[in-house]
């Protein structure tokens, strides 16, 4: 007999051939779809990775692998956004004690477990959103399997600090 408690829940979020660029045209707010154009430059800049949906509404840069210790795994973009109708969800912040730190200076937010929420990108640092995002990789590249995409042609600069030995051939490795 199968038990149903014991069998691992599917990740609904996934990735999606659907069009980021199409998705935020019907984004009803101007200032949310220009700050998702800009949010998508400065996290293509970070990753190396293009902008893939993920789901119905989070656009999503790059991908690792989980595996928690209750059994549960999957796969989730290194960071990513979603403009929602009441903020703009920034999903850069793995939520861990020991990064607080990293939001100092930020500007105006509120949060959720580790999702940033803003109204706009004018509320918030870019140079500080852009250190947490640096932060965020780094500690998934050392606790989980960050995964080669077929988009990944240069890894940033900045990332040639990492110890990224599945992807062979890059910079700095």
């Amino acid at each position: 007999m199968i038990n149903i408690n014991n069998m691992a829940k599917e990740n609904k979020t996934k990735p999606t051939s659907e069009s980021v660029e199409k998705f935020i045209q019907s984004v009803e707010n101007e200032q949310k779809r220009k700050d998702s154009f800009e949010l998508i430059e400065l996290m293509q800049k970070i990753t190396g990775e293009k902008a893939k949906m993920w789901g119905l509404s989070i656009i999503g840069f790059g991908n690792y692998h989980y595996k928690y210790a209750s059994g549960h795994e999957g796969d989730a973009p290194l960071v990513g956004f979603s403009p929602r109708k009441s903020a703009i969800s920034l999903y850069v912040f793995t939520g861990l004690g020991e990064h607080e730190h990293l939001l100092n200076g930020l500007g105006k937010f509120t949060m959720g477990k580790a999702c940033i929420y803003v109204k706009k990108l004018a509320d918030i640092d870019l140079n500080v959103l852009e250190k947490i995002m640096k932060e965020t990789i780094q500690f998934l590249d050392k606790n989980y399997e960050i995964k080669k995409s077929e988009n990944l042609k240069n890894l940033p600069e900045w990332a040639s600090i990492l110890q990224i030995k599945r992807l062979p051939g890059l910079p700095g490795m």
